[in-house]
Formats: C-alpha cells, sequence, structure tokens
C-alpha cells in the first residue's frame, strides 16, 4: 500500500501535532505518582476521590499547556493538505477531548476535524490500547486495517498494530521501533513529501 493509498488517517495530539512540551516527570512528582508509573494508569487505580482531585488538577495543568500550544513543524501543511483532499481525519489523544479541541484552535487546526472524531481519555481507554482506532473504525464504516495511525510514540504504533491500522511515527531523529513503523518520517514536512512523492 502506498501513503497516498491511506484515506483515513488518525493523529496523535501531543508530540505529533504540536511540540512536545508536557512535563512528565513533573507532573508525577506534583501528583505523587511513581516516576515509572503511566500517569493514567495509576490514577485509574485510586480511589475515587483522590482521583478526581488529581484529575481535576492535571486537567487545569494541561489547559494552560493547550492554550500555548504551538503546531509541529509541517504539521498544519500535512492536515490541511489531507483536508483538501477529502481525507477522513481523526485524533485519539491521552489528553482530555475538551483540551484537545483547543490545542487545534490554538495551532489552526480546528477546521480540519470534526469534534466527534476527537478522542481523549474519556471516549476511549487510553493508548496502547487500541479502543479509539476501533471506536473511529466503528464511526467511519470500514475495517481498522484501513486507518493508518500517526504518532511520536510507541503507545501510538502499539495503538495501531493492535486494531490492525497501519502506522507512520514522526517528529524523532531515527526510529526506535522498526517492528511497530510502517512509515517513517523525521516531522510531518517529510512525511507530506513522502505523500506527494
Amino acid at each position: 500500500m502506498h501513503l497516498a493509498d491511506c484515506r483515513h488517517w488518525v493523529f496523535d495530539m501531543d508530540g505529533t501535532l504540536t511540540v512536545a512540551v508536557h512535563d512528565f516527570a513533573a507532573i508525577r512528582r506534583a501528583l505523587s505518582i511513581p516516576q515509572e508509573d503511566d500517569i493514567l494508569h495509576h490514577l485509574a487505580a485510586l480511589p475515587a476521590a483522590e482521583a478526581a482531585d488529581k484529575h481535576a488538577w492535571l486537567l487545569e495543568h494541561e489547559r494552560g499547556l493547550a492554550l500555548g500550544s504551538r503546531a509541529a513543524p509541517g504539521a498544519v501543511e500535512l492536515v490541511r493538505a489531507l483536508h483538501r483532499r477529502g481525507v477522513r481525519l481523526g485524533i485519539l489523544t491521552r489528553n482530555a477531548h475538551a483540551l484537545a479541541l483547543i490545542t487545534l484552535a490554538a495551532i489552526g487546526l480546528d477546521t480540519c476535524f470534526e469534534a466527534a472524531d476527537v478522542l481523549g481519555r474519556d471516549e476511549a481507554r487510553p493508548k496502547p490500547d487500541p479502543d479509539g482506532l476501533l471506536e473511529l473504525a466503528r464511526r467511519w464504516a470500514v475495517p481498522p486495517t484501513r486507518l493508518l495511525m500517526v504518532g511520536d510514540y510507541r503507545f501510538d504504533l502499539e495503538c495501531g498494530r493492535a486494531a490492525g491500522a497501519r502506522t507512520a511515527l514522526v517528529n524523532l531523529p531515527n526510529n526506535p521501533w522498526p517492528e511497530l513503523v510502517d512509515w517513517y518520517a523525521a516531522d510531518c514536512a517529510a512525511l507530506l513529501a513522502r505523500l506527494d512523492a
């Protein structure tokens, strides 16, 4: 399959469409989460009241980051090119849905995505679980094999593989997970160049 044949693209948000700004070590310290623990899985295992308090703190912290979001190199050009071509576009993020919408507006891409096709941590089980990709495939009435998951971290790629989707890795200087990647590009601009090749 050629990249241009992919007509259903799903993007990770932070670090993929935006310049990564989350300091996960600092977030773990602020929330008293062991440094080796996944933040969302740790919060999910807490008693309800404590989890709610920590989720509220996380949401406010991430709101500030969302408002100041900057697009990753080539991200705006890639998404707008896909949108012009009629490609179906979705977001699958471990962030909150409302903050993903704020982020898309901040980087000028809010008109390229249907709000219902932006899935956050409350609409789908967090990546690497394939739940969100499978949900988008159902909504779009296509088999998961027709989806392309674009991300910057192994959770994105593992999610894609688990769903049966194609995967593309961007925004890393090299590809540390070749077994999980169908296409690798240094950034979204390079991925757009491959799309047009």
